[in-house]
This record gives structure tokens, C-alpha cells and sequence, in this order.
């Protein structure tokens, strides 16, 4: 198996410089289960695409602290290279913006949070689970950090699991589309600098709990073989 990481995540600053990219983070969480399979990352934030995605057995949508409604010339081509996915029925996993990315491509929308940030190991709650969600715990816990959220998914989404505050916070179109608000490729220790990072943005009460939060694992291998098993199924249509 063959993907492609198309890399959102804007953040050059010096703490982003300090810690692994996510085309690193993503292909660890994916090789942790699947050793053999092989990645290749485009920066897309930067006009980096494929110039055919279709090349490969299927793409995952990183996240990013862009927001899908800013109007950075990237986001409508990436906007672009999902309808072509979609209508291909190329597979594709999204995260946070890759999540919300895919919603909006597709013809929902996305807005504010209503309680402003979320930020800490987050509990989901599954509503249906897809065939690759097999062995999935109920409650699911995954770190999350965002302010804005799926608002409207589109039409034809089933909408997987729902977290404090978010109605959509996984979802599901077809076999070909598996999306989290949340953030797998997150590992412990870089989620606590993140949370020491954004503090001064959290605030102490956020800040504090999500500090809280982390006293308990997040369920990262068997969500990691959720999107192992996506991509698997995908690939026998």
C-alpha cells in the first residue's frame, strides 16, 4: 500500500520546527500497524500536489491550524483534489482540517465551536460503526485541538461518533471516505508541549483540564488499525 499525506499544517514557527512534521507523525502511526507499507508527503500548504493522485492506493488529510475558510489559493485547489477523489472513489482519511476539508469539498460546512477552543484527550462517543471500526473502544478517547467544527456535514455522510460539543466528530462517506475531528498521529509527549505551547490561547481553565486529560492514554494503535482497515477495504471495491 502506496499513500499520499498531504500536509496542511501551516505552523513554522520554532516550536513546529522542534518536533516532527505530520508526514512524519502520520507515516509512524500508520507503519506502527502496517511496517511495510510506504508513504509519500506533499505540502500541499506550500502548492505542493500530486500530479496524479490516482497513482496511489489512497491519501490522508493532515491537519492544520489554516482554517478551511480562509482563502489561501490551496485550500480551493485542495478543495478540487477531493471532488476528483471523491468522484474516483479514491480513499481518503481526514483529521481536523483534512476532516473539515473534506466536509466543505463535499458540500458542508464548517463554523466556530460554539464553546470556543477544544483542546485535550477527548471523549467520543460512537454513533454507527463502519465495518473497519472493528474492535474500536466505546468511549473512544483521541487528543483534539481546534476551534472550529463540521457544522453541516455532507448529505450523504454518516455521521460515526460525537464528542463533548461536537456533533460530527468523525464521519463517513461510502467505503472510500473515513474522517476524525481529532488528532491520532498525536503522540503523547507532543500533545502536552502543544498544551504548554498554546496555553496563553487556552487559558487556564481549558488548559488545566486538558493538562488533566492527559493523566489517561489516548486509544492511538486501535484507531491507528481503523485506517489501516479503511484503506484495506477500500481497496477491494
Amino acid at each position: 500500500m502506496h499513500l499520499a499525506i498531504l500536509m496542511t499544517n501551516t505552523d513554522e514557527s520554532d516550536f513546529a520546527r522542534a518536533h516532527p512534521k505530520d508526514g512524519e507523525k502520520f507515516t509512524a502511526l500508520i507503519r506502527g500497524v502496517r511496517p511495510g507499507w510506504r508513504t509519500t508527503v506533499f505540502a500541499v500548504k506550500d502548492g505542493l500536489f500530486p500530479s496524479d493522485v490516482k497513482r496511489f492506493d489512497g491519501a490522508i488529510i493532515t491537519g492544520s491550524p489554516a482554517s478551511v475558510n480562509g482563502s489561501a489559493p490551496w485550500i480551493d485547489r485542495l478543495f478540487g483534489l477531493i471532488r476528483e477523489m471523491h468522484t474516483a472513489r479514491l480513499p481518503m482519511f481526514g483529521a481536523c482540517f483534512g476532516h473539515q476539508a473534506i466536509a466543505v469539498a463535499l458540500g458542508g460546512r464548517v463554523g466556530p465551536n460554539p464553546g470556543g477552543w477544544v483542546h485535550g484527550l477527548i471523549r467520543n462517543r460512537i454513533l454507527f460503526r463502519a465495518g473497519w471500526m472493528k474492535g474500536l473502544p466505546d468511549p473512544l478517547h483521541l487528543y483534539g485541538s481546534h476551534k472550529e467544527q463540521v457544522t453541516i456535514p455532507p448529505e450523504d455522510a454518516a455521521i460515526l461518533a460525537r464528542s463533548e460539543g461536537c456533533d460530527v466528530a468523525a464521519m463517513a462517506i461510502g467505503r472510500h471516505i473515513y474522517t476524525t475531528q481529532h488528532h491520532p498521529e498525536m503522540a503523547p509527549a507532543f500533545f502536552a508541549a502543544l498544551t504548554e505551547e498554546l496555553a496563553s490561547d487556552l487559558g487556564p481553565d481549558i488548559a488545566g483540564r486538558a493538562r488533566a486529560s492527559l493523566r489517561q492514554p489516548a486509544d492511538t494503535a486501535p484507531f491507528a488499525e481503523s485506517i489501516a482497515r479503511f484503506f484495506e477495504q477500500a481497496g477491494t471495491r
